[in-house]
C-alpha cells in the first residue's frame, strides 16, 4: 500500500476516484462524479491517495480556509472492500502532516447524520445544544468516533442541516505545535 500525494495528471486514477465517489455516495455523486474530481484536483487543495497495486483504494482531500491556517477535510473515502484495514487512519495522518507543512494550524470537518446513526437525531438541537453534544452516543457506526480515535474533537453541530433532525456534526484537530511564548 502506497500513501502519497495524488497524481493529478493520471487520468486512470482520476477515473478510479470518480468511481469510488459514485459508489460510496450515489446520492451526491451518482450522476456526475467527475465534476467533484475536478474540484478535488484544484491546485490549492491537498489531494492524497492510497494505492494498492494499480488500484486506488482510498483518497483524502483538504481545502484551505481562513488563509491557510484552517483546512477543511473533504472528502475521506475508502473502497468498501478495503475498510477496517487502517487505510483511512493512514490517509488522515498523511494529510495532517501535509496541512502542517503548509502552515496549517487546524483541520476541521463535518460529518452528517442523515440515517439516525447517533442519538442527536432524536432531539431538537436548537435546545440545550452543548449539553446534548456532551451526551452524544453512536448507535449505528457513525464516523464521528473514527475521527475521535484520531484526536479530533466535536466542536459543534448544525441542527437540521440535512433536513429535520438530521444534523451535521463538526469536529476539529490542531495539527501544528504551538510555539512557547516568552
Amino acid at each position: 500500500m502506497i500513501i502519497s500525494e495524488f497524481d493529478r495528471e493520471n487520468i486512470v486514477l482520476r477515473d478510479q476516484l470518480a468511481d469510488l465517489l459514485r459508489l460510496t455516495w450515489p446520492d451526491e455523486y451518482g450522476t456526475e462524479p467527475m465534476k467533484e474530481v475536478e474540484q478535488l484536483m484544484v491546485p490549492e487543495r491537498i489531494a492524497v491517495s492510497a494505492i494498492e497495486g494499480e488500484e486506488l483504494v482510498g483518497f483524502v482531500g483538504a481545502i484551505p480556509q481562513y488563509g491557510k491556517t484552517g483546512w477543511e477535510l473533504h472528502p475521506l473515502v475508502v473502497a468498501s472492500a478495503h475498510r477496517k484495514q487502517q487505510i483511512g487512519t493512514r490517509l488522515v495522518s498523511y494529510l495532517e502532516k501535509e496541512v502542517a507543512s503548509y502552515g496549517g494550524l487546524v483541520i476541521y470537518l463535518g460529518t452528517d447524520d442523515v440515517e439516525g446513526q447517533t442519538n442527536l437525531v432524536e432531539t431538537d438541537l436548537f435546545e440545550d445544544t452543548f449539553a446534548k453534544l456532551q451526551e452524544i452516543k453512536n448507535i449505528n457506526h457513525h464516523p464521528y468516533t473514527f475521527y475521535e480515535k484520531l484526536g479530533y474533537q466535536i466542536i459543534g453541530v448544525i441542527p437540521d442541516a440535512n433536513g429535520w433532525n438530521q444534523p451535521d456534526i463538526w469536529l476539529a484537530k490542531r495539527v501544528a505545535k504551538r510555539e512557547p511564548t516568552e
